[in-house]
């Protein structure tokens, strides 16, 4: 009663607590961005209520802008793949011939002459894993190929045509609209599931199917969830070349992801997800569409990122400071979904499930622990199946920590700011580990503590029997243990 009471005044209380927060937040970040207006860069024009509209952020604006263009391929795609796919039953490896040849068109918008190095890389890989798949250094060699073409890629920026000759030279001039080596940190993923997942096809399965329908709601119904569709391996003749360079280049989920790994792409290829009805589908884009206004709101009312680009943040208060922060992790929470979420809508409709990025707010995560497993959730998961258990996982924990992190540093940019990000980071997560895992030991080892101290303190009545006389004893502990009780058994 008192537990109940007390959850009921604590829930009370939080709630309390938020609504004046948010209040504060909302009111003090409107008086900023009302009093520094006039010192703030990036913002243009908006359309709603004559207020100017904060598109600093260049990813977000380049986003925004391009919507309409992205909307109308979007539309025209899915209309082509999904009424080819039904009038001609097209599946495995005809659909993958028919995404293909629709993906080369985006792609050769997005970077012109560039996709020669795109598909010259990935055949690259292709052949790699084709001829050195069974080999027992095969895995070292498959992680290196990709980290190098990844660094490479960097150091030479996309590799300029002037850069293997001057007859080569005017290829420049047709690099398209996008830099490809930017959209190839994605394809390395890929490079490497389609490597991993067919290296382990050799291998005997350890995925317990049985078990995992015991415990996994959509796989129980019937249907098969995200992690089936991973973890169970795909035949031999799935690992094709023209399948694998579907995956590689594959439009929908080519700019941003989500990311998916070989093996669900594959299968999805065969027969398309069911798990998202189309009343699912469209009750997601319809959430889209709301999240999209929100975020318009946002920019048109809080200009979070013009002060963190614009330098007048080091004239604010601490309290200040912290509100511009704060506003900036939320733009970009919000930002990030907005663009994931599209694109996995867009993969939706072409039969494809992938993870959810974002599966919850930034403001519901309480460690570190909680906010990357929510964040890219996708490449979260990428980074278990692909780095975290191959090195050994939970047993090495405290080690894998640096090394998937600064993986995940060189893989976003070749900068010492993102190696020392990484490092930081690992520094903070660290200490949350030690203290989880030793409460997670506490938790464990209690029962045995606790059956300890009561075999310790147990006293059987016979032996009170010798001490007390009968008739007392038996007012004293009759049929029960002496001062705590004892579990699973009686005295």
């Amino acid at each position: 009663m008192i537990s109940n009471l007390w959850k009921q005044w604590e829930f009370l209380f939080i709630l309390f607590y938020a609504l004046i927060f948010y209040l504060v937040v909302i009111h003090r970040s409107l008086q900023l961005s009302h009093d520094y207006v006039g010192r703030l860069y990036g913002l243009r024009p908006g359309w709603f209520a004559n207020r100017l509209n904060d598109v600093s952020d260049s990813q977000w604006r380049n986003f925004r802008g391009n919507l309409p263009i992205l909307t109308l391929v979007m539309g025209a795609f899915v209309i082509v793949a999904n009424v080819f796919r039904h009038y001609y039953a097209l599946k495995g490896r005809a659909m993958s011939a028919l995404w293909i040849f629709i993906s080369l068109i985006y792609l050769l918008y997005l970077h012109g002459a560039c996709v020669g190095f795109i598909l010259f890389f990935g055949s690259l890989n292709y052949f790699l894993v084709k001829t050195f798949a069974r080999s027992n250094y095969y895995i070292p060699v498959l992680w290196i190929f990709n980290i190098t073409i990844l660094i490479l890629n960097r150091i030479y920026e996309g590799y300029p045509f002037s850069l293997f000759g001057q007859q080569l030279a005017f290829l420049d001039n047709y690099r398209g609209t996008f830099r490809w080596h930017i959209c190839f940190n994605l394809v390395v993923l890929r490079m490497i599931s389609f490597g991993c997942d067919y290296h382990w096809s050799f291998g005997q399965p350890r995925f317990d199917k049985k078990r995992h329908v015991q415990r996994c709601h959509v796989c129980s119904s019937g249907r098969t969830c995200y992690h089936a569709l991973q973890e169970i391996g795909v035949h031999s003749s799935k690992y094709s070349f023209n399948m694998y360079l579907c995956h590689l280049i594959y439009a929908p989920l080519y700019i941003a992801g989500p990311i998916i790994s070989y093996n669900a792409f594959a299968k999805q290829l065969e027969a398309p997800q069911e798990n998202y009805s189309v009343r699912q589908i469209s009750a997601y884009g319809l959430r889209w569409v709301l999240s999209f206004l929100l975020m318009e709101a946002m920019t048109h009312f809080f200009y979070y990122n013009a002060f963190a680009i614009s330098g007048v943040w080091w004239q604010l208060s601490p309290f200040e400071i912290f509100l511009i922060g704060y506003g900036v992790l939320n733009f970009m929470w919000l930002k990030f979904l907005l663009i994931w979420r599209y694109f996995r809508f867009w993969s939706l409709i072409g039969g494809i499930e992938t993870p959810e990025n974002m599966p919850r707010c930034m403001n519901n995560c309480y460690d570190l622990e909680s906010f990357w497993k929510g964040w890219h959730a996708s490449f979260n998961k990428w980074l278990v199946r692909y780095m975290y258990i191959p090195l050994g996982g939970s047993q090495r924990k405290l080690l894998n920590v640096w090394v998937i992190f600064t993986f995940v540093a060189i893989w976003h940019d070749l900068e010492w700011k993102l190696l020392s990000w990484a490092w930081l980071t690992c520094l903070f997560f660290v200490p949350e580990l030690l203290v989880k895992s030793a409460a997670d030991a506490f938790q464990f080892y209690l029962p045995s503590i606790l059956e300890c101290r009561t075999s310790v303190f147990n006293f059987d009545a016979s032996c009170i029997q010798d001490i007390v006389p009968r008739k007392q004893h038996s007012s004293l502990c009759q049929g029960q243990s002496f001062f705590i009780p004892t579990r699973g058994r009686s005295t």
